[in-house]
């Protein structure tokens, strides 16, 4: 079996780097040629080089069997300060970036945001440098997403765009490097390698420490990867490094992998198996960006906010956080899950839950809202939703994927509901959160789904009328139950047939649900200028709605009597007159604070 085809889940504590060890001990007991091979995977660059032959040799004296098991024996935690010993093979020198430029392109969910700002992160420390132009990249990496087919199309067509660029490249200059990052290149490890010999290293989701160690390999012509999944790693003790100066909220990730295990999902097999940071790592993290200056975009640029004023937190299954980096935390209390509903997996006991980090995180900054996505369903016991009621800056907006309206095909999806039982949470959450904002995810033509199941998840768009959906055609996924025991039997004109009817039928409903805010006050955070209008703003209203109102002179609430205009990372009030599927519009009426606002909305 080729390394490569290893999925293995291993502690971040073995041996030298990320998995580093693994690596050899793949290398020297298989005796095959691993991701760090001189022949398996040659580039055509600077064959005959001295450097390559300085590399070569130096492989062949790699460590041995026995330096892993002296790795292995005697694993001790590392302070986030310590500089790692580089591998016997590459010098310390070798791993820096030595000032040269990367460009990172992010596709897919706001994981892979986040991801983008941890793989930064790392690379800025190893001394990269960081640029938004394209031609003058040294090194391209793209965060990619296997959720669908189609969104692995979009890569190997950019793959194909980047080739021209890669061929065209000046000799005077340094080679340039492409890598695959993230949930692609996890999926389909040595296929990425093989079909594009232009793609020089892949990392997969656990691996962003490694990108010096892949990128040095790279530079004396291999192609090198780390595919490796971790049973351990959370990136805790990595601060991202927030891409955009002037933003005015943030992704905080506090899990990371997914154990539902729902048939139709590659998440599990691209993030690996559930672990959660630390919370206090977590909160660590949210006092920094609720201190972290905000650059305006508009005069006057110099003066800017003080403190992000939203942070999202997240997770593949954010809502079933449970932190149990302390042996006190280990306690026998069981799980509490919505009620009606159940997990593919052993019920789990003990650790600090997510309606305590929830309450931990609202009160770092009275003034920064909190959200956090994407959860599940089951995950909703009374206390996270009496949590929500009560913290004024935790947003009254909820995501409950239901997938399909209908409870056979449920079934098939293996997610743990019926009908009846989802329909009971969505009323309860209600009863719960008054005015609370919904949305949902939704599948059209799962495998077996029949007409009748289609008109069943109709009918639950028009019963429930969710504020957002996020609405896709299935795309079958190897490696999924449902690629193994199903048959994806629905065709594909039919798929985007029902499609159509599930976003029109949403679209209808959203309208009212989202007009019943007409002639009411709601609290905008303001994020800057209309995409459409250089005369208006855009901001998001509690229930995560984009909202736009004209940029106009308004009073300014802790300031009588001074007239201001909006900047980035204000709260606005803003009474609504008009209200879309998607969008509401209004008129401001002053600037005011997240404390105050209750006063009027």
């Amino acid at each position: 079996m080729h390394p490569l085809q290893c999925v293995l889940q291993v502690p971040r504590s073995l041996g030298w780097g990320p998995l580093a060890s693994v690596s050899w001990l793949s290398l020297r007991m298989c005796r095959v040629h691993s991701s760090l091979s001189s022949t398996m995977y040659p580039s055509p660059e600077r064959q005959e080089d001295g450097a390559q032959k300085d590399f070569s040799s130096r492989l062949a004296t790699g460590p041995t069997f026995q330096h892993f098991l002296k790795s292995a024996s005697a694993p001790q935690e590392k302070l986030s300060t310590e500089v790692e010993d580089p591998p016997p093979y590459l010098t310390m020198d070798e791993l820096l970036g030595r000032q040269r430029k990367v460009y990172l392109e992010t596709y897919g969910c706001q994981m892979n945001v986040n991801d983008t700002e941890i793989a930064w992160s790392i690379l800025q420390k190893s001394g990269y440098l960081r640029t938004s132009n394209l031609q003058e990249a040294d090194v391209i990496l793209l965060v990619t997403c296997s959720i669908r087919e189609k969104a692995e199309q979009t890569i190997w067509n950019r793959l194909h765009q980047l080739k021209a660029l890669k061929t065209r490249r000046p000799r005077s200059r340094v080679p340039l490097r492409i890598g695959i990052l993230g949930c692609m290149a996890e999926r389909l490890k040595e296929e990425i390698l093989n079909r594009e010999k232009m793609v020089d290293i892949l990392a997969g989701p656990d691996a962003y420490r490694d990108l010096p160690r892949l990128l040095a390999v790279a530079e004396s012509g291999q192609q090198a990867a780390n595919v490796l999944l971790s049973l351990d790693e959370t990136y805790a003790d990595v601060m991202p490094v927030q891409t955009s100066a002037s933003a005015t909220s943030a992704f905080v990730s506090i899990m990371r992998g997914c154990d539902n295990m729902c048939s139709y999902c590659i998440v599990p097999f691209t993030r690996g198996r559930e672990r959660s940071r630390p919370i206090a790592s977590i909160l660590e993290e949210v006092k920094k960006l609720s201190e972290q200056v905000i650059l305006l975009p508009r005069p006057p640029k110099v003066l800017g906010l003080q403190g992000l004023k939203e942070v999202t937190l997240l997770g593949q299954n954010v809502n079933s956080f449970r932190d149990n980096s302390e042996v006190q935390f280990n306690n026998a209390v069981p799980t509490n899950l919505s009620r009606g509903f159940t997990t593919n997996y052993k019920t789990k006991q003990g650790g600090l839950r997510f309606a305590h980090l929830l309450d931990q995180v609202s009160r770092v900054d009275p003034e920064m809202r909190i959200r956090f996505t994407s959860p599940h369903p089951k995950d909703f016991p009374d206390e996270v939703l009496q949590l929500i009621h009560e913290r004024e800056n935790i947003c009254k907006q909820i995501h409950l994927p239901a997938q399909s309206g209908s409870s056979r095909v449920l079934e098939a999806m293996r997610r743990g509901y019926s009908r009846e039982a989802y329909v009971e949470l969505v009323h309860h959450v209600r009863e719960s959160i008054p005015g609370v904002s919904l949305s949902s995810d939704f599948i059209a033509g799962f495998c077996g789904e029949t007409e009748e199941d289609h008109i069943q998840t109709v009918s639950l768009l028009r019963e429930v009328q969710y504020n957002m959906g996020f609405l896709f055609a299935y795309s079958m996924r190897q490696k999924t139950r449902a690629y193994h025991r199903l048959k994806d039997d629905v065709p594909k004109e039919v798929k985007l047939r029902r499609l159509e009817e599930l976003i029109t039928v949403f679209r209808e409903e959203a309208t009212k649900a989202n007009q019943t805010s007409v002639g009411c006050t709601q609290l905008v955070l303001v994020e800057g200028l209309s995409k459409r209008s250089a005369t208006d703003l855009c901001g998001r209203n509690d229930g995560n709605l984009k909202v736009i109102f004209p940029d106009a002179e308004m009073e300014d609430v802790n300031n009588p009597g001074l007239r201001v205009r909006a900047q980035p990372g204000d709260y606005v009030l803003v009474k609504i007159t008009s209200a879309s599927s998607q969008t509401l519009r209004g008129h401001v009426l002053c600037r005011t604070t997240l404390r105050d606002s209750s006063a009027y909305c």
